[in-house]
């Protein structure tokens, strides 16, 4: 089925919209290629670039709204898939978002092997290293920061996603 430019100027509800962004990319990047980032990341970057960028934050949206920045680094650890956060946050033209997840990510590359370890030892000991660490006192300013600009959408992060299809249609369309 897809997008097209009519379904996304013509739709004026913001449910309905990100109903048929999250649709199309379900569609354009199923299950068997969501857990694997060999394969995801070049999926997403075959997308148009406009859902190549919401492909790239979804995982920060859904962080922000259980944990913070730090357990994001930690359930999504993969380089090369912050790489593609950061990217896609300047593409959706999330400029301020873009520069904490920047600031983010460099407090904790200190400690990205340290987190890594965790993932093979298990979950139990990296919450207990997280909450005695420097590094989650580090990112407390930036998660707050990052908070109070989810808390101004209903939408969350996602709220960009609106922003942008409607801004530049065409981009979810075309190619890069």
């Amino acid at each position: 089925m897809g997008l097209s430019t009519q379904k996304i100027t013509t739709n004026a509800a913001d449910d309905e919209l990100l109903q048929r962004l999250s649709s199309e990319l379900e569609r354009c990047l199923p299950e068997a290629v969501q857990h694997d980032y060999d394969l995801l990341i070049p999926a997403m970057r075959d997308l148009p670039r406009g859902l190549h960028a919401m492909a790239a934050t979804h995982r920060l949206d859904l962080s922000m709204g259980l944990d913070d920045l730090g357990w994001h680094f930690y359930n999504f650890y993969h380089r090369e898939f912050a790489d593609e956060t950061l990217w896609g946050l300047r593409e959706l033209e999330a400029d301020e978002v873009a520069d904490i997840f920047e600031s983010a990510r460099a407090l904790v590359e200190p400690h990205w092997d340290e987190i890594g370890s965790f993932r093979a030892i298990g979950v139990s000991e990296f919450v207990a290293w997280y909450s005695a660490s420097g590094p989650e006192r580090a990112l407390a300013a930036l998660n707050r920061r990052l908070w109070a600009i989810c808390g101004q959408s209903s939408y969350g992060l996602l709220q960009f996603w609106l922003d942008y299809a409607r801004r530049y249609p065409d981009r979810l369309i075309e190619g890069r």
